[in-house]
């Protein structure tokens, strides 16, 4: 959403997308550091806004913004472990694969479902809010919403069904 708003010329929005994803970069890029070259993080942090900035506009609105991101910032990490040799490098490539950070996973996940959530009319992101992320029953958001039970149903099973459509690219 900040991502969106920025690009649309929201500068408060893209100050605060930048702040949220100094903090993400430090913790994603501090577990991947090798021991004794930390004080290169910084730079590395640095180097992967600026990346960012210069290539916002080849942002796909449709897609999730954090996917697209944390591939600038895995891509940014490799080349700078390239500079230091290709054992590093090798280093870098398992650590992606074999332990990825949980808790920028669900930083960057609740990012992607609040995005997701917003493309949303009011209602049906209100009934996916309260039934699938605040685990209210179906008969209590359909109340809530001013709904049938069976209207609450049939409306959430649409909206996940439009929704996974819309993750695949289909839509």
């Amino acid at each position: 959403m900040l991502m969106l708003r920025s690009l649309d010329g929201d500068e408060g929005a893209y100050r605060h997308l930048l702040h949220a994803l100094r903090t993400l970069l430090v913790a994603y890029y501090g577990r991947r550091m090798i021991p004794g070259i930390k004080a290169d993080l910084e730079d590395l942090v640095q180097e992967t806004l600026l990346s960012l900035h210069d290539r916002r506009e080849t942002y796909d609105r449709t897609r999730p913004f954090t996917a697209w991101f944390f591939s600038i910032a895995r891509y940014k990490l490799i080349d700078h472990y390239r500079g230091r040799g290709g054992r590093m490098l090798a280093e870098v490539e398992l650590d992606e694969t074999l332990a990825a950070d949980s808790s920028v996973d669900a930083v960057t996940a609740r990012m992607d479902v609040e995005r997701l959530l917003e493309s949303l009319p009011p209602q049906q992101r209100e009934l996916i809010r309260n039934v699938k992320l605040e685990g209210q029953s179906i008969a209590d958001a359909a109340i809530k919403s001013g709904q049938t039970e069976l209207a609450a149903r049939v409306g959430i099973h649409r909206t996940l069904k439009a929704l996974a459509q819309k993750l695949r690219g289909e839509t």
